[in-house]
Protein backbone atom coordinates (compact mmCIF):
# COMPACT_ATOMS: atom_id res chain seq x y z
CA UNK A 1 0.00 0.00 0.00
CA UNK A 2 2.54 2.93 0.62
CA UNK A 3 4.29 1.74 -2.36
CA UNK A 4 0.66 2.56 -4.42
CA UNK A 5 0.02 5.74 -2.19
CA UNK A 6 2.98 7.05 -1.52
CA UNK A 7 4.69 9.74 -4.31
CA UNK A 8 8.02 9.83 -2.62
CA UNK A 9 10.01 7.66 -0.53
CA UNK A 10 9.83 9.18 3.18
CA UNK A 11 12.50 11.31 4.58
CA UNK A 12 14.60 8.92 6.28
CA UNK A 13 14.56 6.78 3.51
CA UNK A 14 15.05 9.33 0.93
CA UNK A 15 18.83 10.57 2.85
CA UNK A 16 19.62 6.38 3.15
CA UNK A 17 19.65 6.28 -0.77
CA UNK A 18 22.03 9.20 -0.87
CA UNK A 19 24.27 8.23 1.86
CA UNK A 20 24.11 4.44 0.72
CA UNK A 21 25.25 5.24 -2.89
CA UNK A 22 28.54 7.02 -1.05
CA UNK A 23 29.26 3.47 0.71
CA UNK A 24 30.98 4.85 3.66
CA UNK A 25 31.35 3.32 6.96
CA UNK A 26 30.10 6.53 9.33
CA UNK A 27 28.05 9.18 8.76
CA UNK A 28 27.89 12.09 11.24
CA UNK A 29 24.47 10.91 12.44
CA UNK A 30 24.51 6.57 12.47
CA UNK A 31 26.41 3.74 10.84
CA UNK A 32 25.87 3.06 7.42
CA UNK A 33 24.33 -0.91 7.38
CA UNK A 34 21.09 0.37 6.80
CA UNK A 35 22.34 2.87 4.24
CA UNK A 36 24.28 -0.20 2.44
CA UNK A 37 21.05 -2.05 2.34
CA UNK A 38 18.69 0.72 0.66
CA UNK A 39 21.70 0.91 -2.36
CA UNK A 40 21.74 -2.53 -2.75
CA UNK A 41 17.79 -2.97 -2.90
CA UNK A 42 18.05 0.06 -5.52
CA UNK A 43 20.95 -2.23 -7.18
CA UNK A 44 19.04 -5.33 -8.02
CA UNK A 45 15.53 -3.95 -8.72
CA UNK A 46 16.76 -0.03 -10.54
CA UNK A 47 13.90 1.12 -8.21
CA UNK A 48 13.17 4.02 -5.60
CA UNK A 49 9.92 3.64 -5.36
CA UNK A 50 8.94 -0.03 -3.72
CA UNK A 51 12.06 -1.88 -2.70
CA UNK A 52 12.68 -0.30 0.64
CA UNK A 53 9.09 -0.98 2.00
CA UNK A 54 9.63 -4.38 0.99
CA UNK A 55 12.98 -4.49 2.64
CA UNK A 56 11.51 -2.66 5.95
CA UNK A 57 8.52 -5.92 6.17
CA UNK A 58 11.87 -8.51 5.44
CA UNK A 59 13.43 -7.12 8.77
CA UNK A 60 10.10 -6.85 10.55
CA UNK A 61 9.33 -10.12 9.95
CA UNK A 62 13.07 -11.64 10.44
CA UNK A 63 12.22 -10.20 13.98
CA UNK A 64 8.83 -12.39 14.35
CA UNK A 65 10.75 -15.37 13.41
CA UNK A 66 13.93 -14.75 15.93
CA UNK A 67 11.31 -14.08 18.55
CA UNK A 68 9.08 -17.17 18.01
CA UNK A 69 12.74 -19.49 18.25
CA UNK A 70 13.25 -17.94 21.09
CA UNK A 71 10.12 -18.15 22.76
CA UNK A 72 9.88 -21.66 21.87
CA UNK A 73 12.80 -23.03 23.44
CA UNK A 74 11.54 -21.59 26.67
CA UNK A 75 7.91 -22.37 26.07
CA UNK A 76 7.14 -24.03 23.71
CA UNK A 77 5.33 -23.75 20.16
CA UNK A 78 1.92 -22.59 20.84
CA UNK A 79 2.72 -20.49 23.32
CA UNK A 80 5.45 -19.15 21.36
CA UNK A 81 3.27 -18.02 18.29
CA UNK A 82 0.76 -16.22 21.20
CA UNK A 83 3.66 -14.23 21.63
CA UNK A 84 4.29 -13.37 18.12
CA UNK A 85 0.34 -12.97 17.46
CA UNK A 86 0.84 -10.24 19.91
CA UNK A 87 3.75 -7.96 18.28
CA UNK A 88 1.66 -6.70 15.32
CA UNK A 89 -0.63 -4.91 17.82
CA UNK A 90 2.17 -2.73 19.08
CA UNK A 91 2.44 0.60 17.12
CA UNK A 92 6.34 0.14 16.17
CA UNK A 93 5.57 -2.66 14.47
CA UNK A 94 3.17 -0.92 12.38
CA UNK A 95 2.78 2.09 11.21
CA UNK A 96 6.10 3.40 11.42
CA UNK A 97 7.51 0.95 9.43
CA UNK A 98 7.49 2.22 5.79
CA UNK A 99 10.28 4.15 6.37
CA UNK A 100 13.12 2.01 6.26
CA UNK A 101 16.04 4.01 8.95
CA UNK A 102 18.45 2.80 11.47
CA UNK A 103 15.73 1.97 14.30
CA UNK A 104 14.05 -0.83 11.96
CA UNK A 105 17.16 -2.26 10.19
CA UNK A 106 18.52 -2.95 14.08
CA UNK A 107 15.31 -4.72 15.11
CA UNK A 108 16.33 -8.40 13.67
CA UNK A 109 19.63 -7.68 15.03
CA UNK A 110 18.36 -7.05 18.55
CA UNK A 111 16.15 -9.99 18.06
CA UNK A 112 19.31 -12.24 17.07
CA UNK A 113 20.96 -11.51 19.62
CA UNK A 114 18.57 -11.80 22.65
CA UNK A 115 17.86 -15.65 20.87
CA UNK A 116 21.78 -16.66 20.57
CA UNK A 117 22.51 -15.33 23.84
CA UNK A 118 20.01 -17.57 25.59
CA UNK A 119 21.07 -20.35 23.22
CA UNK A 120 24.71 -20.04 23.83
CA UNK A 121 24.09 -19.62 27.44
CA UNK A 122 22.08 -22.90 27.36
CA UNK A 123 24.23 -25.42 25.42
CA UNK A 124 27.83 -23.93 25.13
CA UNK A 125 27.85 -24.82 21.51
CA UNK A 126 30.47 -23.28 19.75
CA UNK A 127 28.43 -22.22 16.92
CA UNK A 128 26.30 -19.80 19.03
CA UNK A 129 29.03 -17.96 20.96
CA UNK A 130 30.42 -17.18 17.13
CA UNK A 131 27.08 -16.60 16.05
CA UNK A 132 26.50 -14.01 19.02
CA UNK A 133 30.05 -12.12 18.14
CA UNK A 134 29.05 -11.59 14.88
CA UNK A 135 25.83 -10.61 15.08
CA UNK A 136 26.01 -8.41 17.95
CA UNK A 137 28.67 -6.86 16.02
CA UNK A 138 26.91 -6.14 12.77
CA UNK A 139 24.07 -5.25 14.96
CA UNK A 140 26.60 -2.07 16.24
CA UNK A 141 26.62 -1.63 12.01
CA UNK A 142 23.03 -0.62 11.81
CA UNK A 143 23.26 1.52 14.84
CA UNK A 144 24.92 2.00 18.08
CA UNK A 145 22.43 1.76 20.37
CA UNK A 146 22.62 -1.89 20.44
CA UNK A 147 25.40 -1.13 22.70
CA UNK A 148 22.44 -0.79 25.10
CA UNK A 149 21.29 -4.10 24.83
CA UNK A 150 24.68 -5.95 24.28
CA UNK A 151 25.38 -4.34 27.74
CA UNK A 152 22.29 -5.70 29.59
CA UNK A 153 22.94 -8.97 27.98
CA UNK A 154 26.82 -8.54 29.71
CA UNK A 155 24.64 -8.17 32.90
CA UNK A 156 22.75 -10.97 32.96
CA UNK A 157 25.36 -12.86 31.64
CA UNK A 158 26.94 -12.27 34.55
CA UNK A 159 24.23 -12.71 36.83
CA UNK A 160 23.01 -16.34 35.83
CA UNK A 161 24.67 -19.16 37.34
CA UNK A 162 24.57 -21.37 34.76
CA UNK A 163 25.75 -18.63 32.25
CA UNK A 164 28.23 -17.60 34.04
CA UNK A 165 29.80 -21.49 34.28
CA UNK A 166 30.30 -20.62 30.33
CA UNK A 167 32.74 -17.87 30.51
CA UNK A 168 35.60 -21.14 31.89
CA UNK A 169 35.12 -22.06 28.50
CA UNK A 170 37.10 -20.63 25.65
CA UNK A 171 33.77 -20.09 23.01
CA UNK A 172 32.81 -16.80 24.76
CA UNK A 173 36.15 -15.18 24.37
CA UNK A 174 36.68 -15.91 21.04
CA UNK A 175 33.45 -15.19 20.01
CA UNK A 176 34.46 -11.42 22.13
CA UNK A 177 37.77 -11.91 19.76
CA UNK A 178 35.09 -11.83 16.72
CA UNK A 179 33.11 -9.61 17.91
CA UNK A 180 36.08 -6.72 18.53
CA UNK A 181 37.70 -7.95 15.48
CA UNK A 182 34.70 -6.77 13.18
CA UNK A 183 33.76 -3.69 15.05
CA UNK A 184 37.40 -2.53 14.80
CA UNK A 185 37.26 -0.64 11.54
CA UNK A 186 34.02 1.54 12.88
CA UNK A 187 35.95 2.47 16.17
CA UNK A 188 38.36 3.58 13.59
CA UNK A 189 35.94 5.56 11.44
CA UNK A 190 34.21 6.65 14.38
CA UNK A 191 37.32 8.24 16.09
CA UNK A 192 38.42 9.83 12.51
CA UNK A 193 35.15 11.45 12.48
CA UNK A 194 35.93 13.40 15.72
CA UNK A 195 32.98 11.10 17.41
CA UNK A 196 30.22 12.96 15.04
CA UNK A 197 27.82 10.78 15.65
CA UNK A 198 28.23 11.10 19.66
CA UNK A 199 27.56 14.64 19.06
CA UNK A 200 24.73 13.81 17.01
CA UNK A 201 22.88 12.18 19.68
CA UNK A 202 23.86 14.76 22.47
CA UNK A 203 22.34 17.80 20.48
CA UNK A 204 19.15 15.86 19.59
CA UNK A 205 18.44 15.24 23.47
CA UNK A 206 18.91 18.83 23.94
CA UNK A 207 16.71 19.63 21.03
CA UNK A 208 13.96 17.58 22.42
CA UNK A 209 14.59 18.73 26.21
CA UNK A 210 13.80 22.46 24.90
CA UNK A 211 10.85 21.52 22.17
CA UNK A 212 9.19 18.64 24.14
CA UNK A 213 7.37 18.18 27.15
CA UNK A 214 9.53 16.41 30.05
CA UNK A 215 6.78 13.32 30.26
CA UNK A 216 6.45 13.65 26.02
CA UNK A 217 8.49 10.18 25.27
CA UNK A 218 7.45 7.66 28.02
CA UNK A 219 4.03 9.45 27.10
CA UNK A 220 4.53 8.54 23.00
CA UNK A 221 6.02 4.98 24.03
CA UNK A 222 2.67 4.25 26.05
CA UNK A 223 0.49 5.52 23.71
CA UNK A 224 2.60 2.67 21.20
CA UNK A 225 1.70 -0.15 23.70
CA UNK A 226 -2.11 1.19 24.14
CA UNK A 227 -3.05 -1.26 21.19
CA UNK A 228 -0.95 -4.11 22.90
CA UNK A 229 -2.89 -3.64 26.23
CA UNK A 230 -6.57 -3.36 24.14
CA UNK A 231 -5.61 -6.65 22.45
CA UNK A 232 -4.57 -8.36 25.88
CA UNK A 233 -7.46 -7.61 27.27
CA UNK A 234 -10.05 -8.53 24.09
CA UNK A 235 -8.16 -12.04 24.56
CA UNK A 236 -9.13 -12.72 27.16
CA UNK A 237 -5.42 -13.44 28.48
CA UNK A 238 -6.22 -10.85 31.53
CA UNK A 239 -9.23 -12.80 32.99
CA UNK A 240 -8.26 -15.36 35.42
CA UNK A 241 -9.69 -18.92 33.72
CA UNK A 242 -12.68 -20.12 35.15
CA UNK A 243 -12.04 -23.46 34.31
CA UNK A 244 -8.99 -25.60 33.09
CA UNK A 245 -8.85 -25.53 29.14
CA UNK A 246 -8.56 -29.01 27.53
CA UNK A 247 -5.22 -30.09 25.56
CA UNK A 248 -3.52 -29.56 23.35
CA UNK A 249 -2.47 -25.96 24.73
CA UNK A 250 -1.64 -27.41 28.37
CA UNK A 251 0.97 -29.70 27.12
CA UNK A 252 4.08 -27.35 27.97
CA UNK A 253 4.93 -26.37 31.13
CA UNK A 254 4.83 -22.74 32.62
CA UNK A 255 8.97 -21.35 31.28
CA UNK A 256 11.50 -22.22 34.30
CA UNK A 257 11.44 -18.66 36.44
CA UNK A 258 15.56 -18.46 35.36
CA UNK A 259 13.97 -18.20 31.96
CA UNK A 260 11.02 -15.83 32.47
CA UNK A 261 13.99 -13.42 34.18
CA UNK A 262 15.61 -13.35 31.17
CA UNK A 263 13.14 -12.37 29.02
CA UNK A 264 11.94 -9.76 31.38
CA UNK A 265 15.49 -8.37 32.00
CA UNK A 266 16.18 -8.51 27.77
CA UNK A 267 13.02 -7.29 27.14
CA UNK A 268 11.77 -4.70 29.34
CA UNK A 269 14.80 -3.44 30.46
CA UNK A 270 16.54 -1.29 27.79
CA UNK A 271 13.15 0.07 27.36
CA UNK A 272 12.78 0.87 31.12
CA UNK A 273 15.73 2.58 31.49
CA UNK A 274 15.58 4.56 28.00
CA UNK A 275 12.70 5.61 29.60
CA UNK A 276 14.00 6.81 32.79
CA UNK A 277 16.52 8.67 30.95
CA UNK A 278 14.45 10.38 28.85
CA UNK A 279 13.09 12.53 31.69
CA UNK A 280 16.57 14.48 32.11
CA UNK A 281 18.67 13.64 28.80
CA UNK A 282 15.21 13.94 26.01
CA UNK A 283 14.99 11.02 24.03
CA UNK A 284 13.80 10.77 20.35
CA UNK A 285 10.21 9.42 20.35
CA UNK A 286 11.07 6.69 17.53
CA UNK A 287 14.93 5.59 19.59
CA UNK A 288 12.71 2.95 21.35
CA UNK A 289 10.78 1.19 18.32
CA UNK A 290 13.33 -1.59 18.48
CA UNK A 291 13.12 -2.00 22.17
CA UNK A 292 9.56 -3.96 22.45
CA UNK A 293 11.05 -7.16 20.52
CA UNK A 294 9.84 -9.23 23.50
CA UNK A 295 6.92 -7.87 24.91
CA UNK A 296 4.55 -10.02 23.50
CA UNK A 297 7.04 -13.22 25.17
CA UNK A 298 6.80 -11.23 28.23
CA UNK A 299 3.04 -11.32 28.59
CA UNK A 300 2.69 -14.51 27.39
CA UNK A 301 5.40 -15.88 29.65
CA UNK A 302 3.54 -14.63 32.63
CA UNK A 303 0.10 -14.95 31.24
CA UNK A 304 0.76 -18.69 29.70
CA UNK A 305 -1.65 -20.33 31.72
CA UNK A 306 -4.53 -18.85 30.53
CA UNK A 307 -3.97 -19.22 27.26
CA UNK A 308 -6.58 -21.29 25.77
CA UNK A 309 -7.79 -22.32 22.24
CA UNK A 310 -10.55 -19.60 22.27
CA UNK A 311 -7.33 -17.10 23.38
CA UNK A 312 -5.45 -18.36 20.64
CA UNK A 313 -8.46 -17.98 18.19
CA UNK A 314 -9.10 -14.40 19.44
CA UNK A 315 -5.04 -13.35 19.37
CA UNK A 316 -5.10 -15.08 15.54
CA UNK A 317 -8.21 -12.66 14.64
CA UNK A 318 -6.96 -9.67 16.77
CA UNK A 319 -3.47 -9.58 15.08
CA UNK A 320 -4.82 -9.96 11.45
CA UNK A 321 -7.32 -7.01 12.27
CA UNK A 322 -4.43 -4.89 13.39
CA UNK A 323 -2.25 -5.66 10.12
CA UNK A 324 -4.90 -5.32 7.63
CA UNK A 325 -6.53 -1.99 9.60
CA UNK A 326 -3.14 -0.24 9.95
CA UNK A 327 -1.73 -0.47 6.29
CA UNK A 328 -5.56 0.27 5.32
CA UNK A 329 -5.40 3.28 7.73
CA UNK A 330 -1.57 4.26 6.79
CA UNK A 331 -3.00 4.57 2.96
CA UNK A 332 -5.87 6.23 3.87
CA UNK A 333 -4.47 8.99 6.01
CA UNK A 334 -1.18 9.60 3.60
CA UNK A 335 -3.53 9.91 0.57
CA UNK A 336 -5.70 12.31 2.57
CA UNK A 337 -3.13 14.14 3.88
CA UNK A 338 -1.83 14.94 0.63
CA UNK A 339 -4.70 15.61 -1.13
CA UNK A 340 -7.18 16.67 0.76
CA UNK A 341 -5.77 18.60 3.88
CA UNK A 342 -2.49 19.87 1.90
CA UNK A 343 -0.16 18.64 4.41
CA UNK A 344 3.23 18.42 2.83
CA UNK A 345 4.97 15.46 4.07
CA UNK A 346 7.92 13.71 2.45
CA UNK A 347 6.07 11.23 0.72
CA UNK A 348 3.91 13.83 -0.96
CA UNK A 349 6.86 15.33 -2.62
CA UNK A 350 7.06 14.27 -6.36
CA UNK A 351 10.69 12.90 -5.98
CA UNK A 352 10.75 12.20 -9.52
CA UNK A 353 9.85 15.20 -11.46
CA UNK A 354 11.93 16.87 -9.01
CA UNK A 355 15.16 14.69 -10.08
CA UNK A 356 13.97 14.92 -13.70
CA UNK A 357 13.71 18.67 -13.40
CA UNK A 358 17.56 19.12 -11.71
CA UNK A 359 18.92 16.93 -14.41
CA UNK A 360 17.60 18.80 -17.27
CA UNK A 361 18.55 22.25 -16.04
CA UNK A 362 22.10 21.09 -15.26
CA UNK A 363 22.66 19.87 -18.26
CA UNK A 364 21.05 22.95 -19.81
CA UNK A 365 23.81 24.69 -18.68
CA UNK A 366 26.56 22.12 -18.33
CA UNK A 367 28.17 19.28 -20.69
CA UNK A 368 29.47 17.46 -17.80
CA UNK A 369 27.24 15.45 -15.50
CA UNK A 370 25.62 16.29 -12.73
CA UNK A 371 27.96 15.35 -9.55
CA UNK A 372 26.90 16.79 -6.60
CA UNK A 373 23.78 18.55 -5.59
CA UNK A 374 23.15 20.37 -2.10
CA UNK A 375 21.52 23.76 -0.63
CA UNK A 376 18.14 22.46 1.10
CA UNK A 377 18.95 19.03 2.28
CA UNK A 378 14.82 17.87 2.23
CA UNK A 379 14.31 19.13 -1.21
CA UNK A 380 18.27 18.81 -2.54
CA UNK A 381 17.94 14.95 -2.13
CA UNK A 382 14.85 14.22 -3.86
CA UNK A 383 16.57 15.88 -6.92
CA UNK A 384 19.74 13.70 -7.27
CA UNK A 385 17.52 10.74 -5.82
CA UNK A 386 15.93 9.27 -9.53
CA UNK A 387 18.55 11.72 -11.46
CA UNK A 388 20.40 9.41 -13.99
CA UNK A 389 23.89 10.75 -12.88
CA UNK A 390 23.49 9.86 -9.23
CA UNK A 391 25.00 12.60 -7.97
CA UNK A 392 25.97 12.76 -4.34
CA UNK A 393 24.30 14.76 -1.66
CA UNK A 394 26.45 17.61 -0.18
CA UNK A 395 24.53 17.29 3.86
CA UNK A 396 24.19 21.20 5.04
CA UNK A 397 26.80 22.51 2.30
CA UNK A 398 29.41 21.36 5.00
CA UNK A 399 32.38 18.99 4.44
CA UNK A 400 32.83 17.75 7.70
CA UNK A 401 28.82 16.10 7.28
CA UNK A 402 30.08 14.92 3.88
CA UNK A 403 33.43 13.73 3.79
CA UNK A 404 33.05 12.45 0.34
CA UNK A 405 32.73 15.68 -1.00
CA UNK A 406 36.45 17.91 -1.34
CA UNK A 407 37.31 21.25 -2.09
CA UNK A 408 38.86 19.25 -5.39
CA UNK A 409 35.71 17.63 -6.36
CA UNK A 410 33.61 20.72 -5.63
CA UNK A 411 36.07 22.53 -7.86
CA UNK A 412 35.99 20.21 -10.77
CA UNK A 413 32.35 19.25 -10.90
CA UNK A 414 30.53 22.00 -9.83
CA UNK A 415 27.24 21.81 -7.63
CA UNK A 416 23.29 22.65 -8.38
CA UNK A 417 22.12 23.96 -5.61
CA UNK A 418 18.43 23.76 -4.94
CA UNK A 419 16.11 24.92 -2.10
CA UNK A 420 12.19 25.24 -2.27
CA UNK A 421 9.90 28.70 -1.56
CA UNK A 422 8.75 31.79 -3.58
CA UNK A 423 11.48 33.77 -1.29
CA UNK A 424 14.75 34.56 -2.25
CA UNK A 425 17.22 33.08 -1.29
CA UNK A 426 18.58 32.41 2.32
CA UNK A 427 21.93 34.75 3.17
CA UNK A 428 23.90 30.93 3.30
CA UNK A 429 22.70 29.89 -0.45
CA UNK A 430 23.37 33.23 -1.91
CA UNK A 431 26.94 32.88 -0.67
CA UNK A 432 26.89 30.28 -3.13
CA UNK A 433 25.40 31.22 -6.03
CA UNK A 434 27.40 34.98 -5.94
CA UNK A 435 24.72 36.43 -8.51
CA UNK A 436 24.39 33.34 -10.64
CA UNK A 437 20.70 32.82 -12.33
CA UNK A 438 18.06 30.92 -10.51
CA UNK A 439 15.47 28.84 -12.01
CA UNK A 440 12.19 28.70 -10.69
CA UNK A 441 9.92 25.18 -11.52
CA UNK A 442 6.38 24.81 -9.85
CA UNK A 443 5.57 21.15 -9.20
CA UNK A 444 2.26 19.58 -8.61
CA UNK A 445 1.67 17.28 -5.28
CA UNK A 446 -1.44 17.58 -4.31
CA UNK A 447 -5.53 17.61 -5.58
CA UNK A 448 -6.59 20.69 -3.51
CA UNK A 449 -3.35 22.52 -2.50
CA UNK A 450 -1.46 25.20 -5.27
CA UNK A 451 2.20 23.77 -6.45
CA UNK A 452 4.79 24.29 -4.69
CA UNK A 453 8.03 26.12 -6.09
CA UNK A 454 11.45 24.44 -6.20
CA UNK A 455 14.67 26.83 -6.91
CA UNK A 456 17.66 25.70 -8.62
CA UNK A 457 21.20 27.54 -9.25
CA UNK A 458 23.81 25.83 -11.21
CA UNK A 459 27.22 26.44 -9.52
CA UNK A 460 29.40 25.77 -12.34
CA UNK A 461 32.88 23.42 -12.43
CA UNK A 462 36.03 25.80 -12.59
CA UNK A 463 34.75 28.08 -9.33
CA UNK A 464 37.95 29.61 -8.13
CA UNK A 465 36.95 29.68 -4.12
CA UNK A 466 33.83 28.37 -2.52
CA UNK A 467 32.54 29.83 1.23
CA UNK A 468 33.58 27.92 4.57
CA UNK A 469 31.25 25.37 5.93
CA UNK A 470 28.21 26.37 8.54
CA UNK A 471 28.40 26.11 11.82
CA UNK A 472 27.19 22.25 13.30
CA UNK A 473 25.14 19.69 11.43
CA UNK A 474 21.25 20.63 10.49
CA UNK A 475 18.32 21.16 12.78
CA UNK A 476 17.78 17.70 14.06
CA UNK A 477 13.31 18.23 13.48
Amino acid sequence: MPAIVNVGPPGDVVEGFMWGREWTLLTYKHPQLPCWLLEISHLLTGSFRWPQYLLSQLTVSTTFVLVYLLARDIMGSTRALAAVLLMPTIYFFGWPTPQFNHDYAQMPFWAGICLLLWRAARDGKPVWWLALGLVSAMGLYAKFSTGLLLSFGAVWLLYDPRARRQLATPWPWLGLAIFLAIVAPLAVALYRMDFLPLTYASMRNEWVLVHRARLYYIGVQLAALSGFAVVLGLSGLLRRPVQTEPAPLRRHPAPEPRAVIYLVWMGLGPALLVMAASLFTGTGESWGATMYNLVGAVAIALLGERLGTKELRRLAILSLICVVGVSSGYAAGRWTGCNELGHLQPVCWPARSVSEAAETIWHESVPGRLGIVGGDDTVAMLAGLNAPDQPSIFTALDKRLAPWITEQRLHEQGMLLVWHGNGPASPQFKAWIAGLPVKTVLFDWSRKSPPIAVNFAVVPPGKTSFPGNPPGPPDPD
